[in-house]
């Protein structure tokens, strides 16, 4: 099977800072990316039937796949979402989760669930093999809930779908998760999340709020780290466009939005709709400002040595087996140069 031509003619500053160290079909939402999403669709096509090339911003929905299953050809893509915007993320992700929970679960079935959970709609949870859930409670009432090969849930979280918890991935004790949330593969959660999407690798392991957020890869966030989601006006949330490189009206809600590899000391609170861009440590008095730049150290006022930034990232992708790739290395320069 031929692999999917995704448009290349978009810019690092398209949904900047995420497309900075991906491309734009590698962004998660939903449970997978948006180039495994068009991968499932295409197994349902028949052989002699090719997908054109596709827009990397272009998000299938749940309409699409059942007309695919029913007709056994590729209706037009009118009435599909485009990604825009990073903050749009969230704003979609609830869609995200009914489309890939059906892709991955149709004709399958979940894995025991353990009698020591309480659960909700129990035909709506999914649980891969090696998924470890015990003395929980799972409500899927409002959306489906699903869990990762090999993830632990820890006793006494609650998740209230739709949400997803990625292969290896674990919640602390007592973890609150609100939908629409996706946590991607390797991450350690804990504390309160709601409608925030952690894309893989990343770290928030204790107390403290994420809400309306994004995360990316390989970011920690220290204890008590929280954001805010609404202003206390309850007007639209300005957040930096890098692409015209100045504040833009996105949403009522809006939280946190970090590019990869980013850290945070404890107790940092973050505003509505701050941005970040990669490699950012973020530690200091008070709340950082609303947006930093790639490479920022502190609250934005140094710039972080590189040869120091790629020390501390190869420490911390050690912590989960993990090397840093050369590959990685040479986009963090091409940041780093540019920025």
């Amino acid at each position: 099977m031929t692999p999917i031509a995704f448009e290349e003619s978009l810019s690092g500053n398209a949904l900047f800072p995420f497309t900075l160290t991906r491309r734009a079909q590698e962004l998660r939402l939903g449970i997978l990316t948006i180039r495994e999403k068009w991968e499932h669709i295409r197994r349902l096509l028949p052989a002699s039937i090719a997908l054109p090339v596709i827009s990397p911003l272009l998000l299938p929905d749940v309409k699409l796949v059942g007309l695919v299953r029913e007709h056994h050809t590729l209706p037009d893509f009118s009435g599909l979402s485009y990604l825009q915007y990073p903050w749009q993320i969230v704003q979609q992700n609830r869609g995200q989760l009914l489309l890939d929970f059906e892709l991955i679960t149709f004709g399958r079935a979940s894995g025991p669930i353990s009698p020591s959970n309480h659960v909700v709609d129990a035909g709506q949870v999914f649980l891969e093999a090696g998924a470890q859930v015990e003395c929980c409670v799972l409500n899927a009432s409002d959306g489906p809930i699903y869990i990762g090969r090999g993830a632990h849930i820890m006793e006494g979280c609650l998740i209230r779908g739709p949400v997803a918890v990625g292969a290896g991935s674990v919640l602390k004790m007592g973890s609150k998760i609100y939908g629409a949330t996706t946590i991607g593969p390797g991450c350690v959660m804990g504390g309160e999340i709601k409608n925030s999407v952690i894309f893989g690798n990343s770290n928030k392991a204790h107390d403290g709020y994420l809400g309306d957020a994004v995360i990316g890869e390989w970011c920690n966030l220290g204890a008590g780290t929280s954001n805010s989601n609404i202003k206390n006006n309850a007007s639209v949330v300005k957040v930096w466009d890098e692409s015209v490189r100045q504040f833009r009206p996105a949403a009522q809600k809006c939280g946190l939005l970090m590019g990869d590899f980013c850290r945070s000391a404890i107790n940092t609170s973050f505003n509505t709709g701050t941005l970040t861009g990669v490699c950012c440590n973020i530690f200091g008095n008070g709340m950082p400002p609303k947006y930093m730049p790639s490479f920022s150290w502190g609250f934005a006022k140094e710039r972080y040595d590189f040869t120091k930034a790629m020390e501390d990232i190869r420490n911390w992708k050690k912590l989960k087996n993990q090397p840093l790739r050369e590959d990685e290395i040479q986009t963090l320069k091409h940041i780093f140069d540019q920025t």
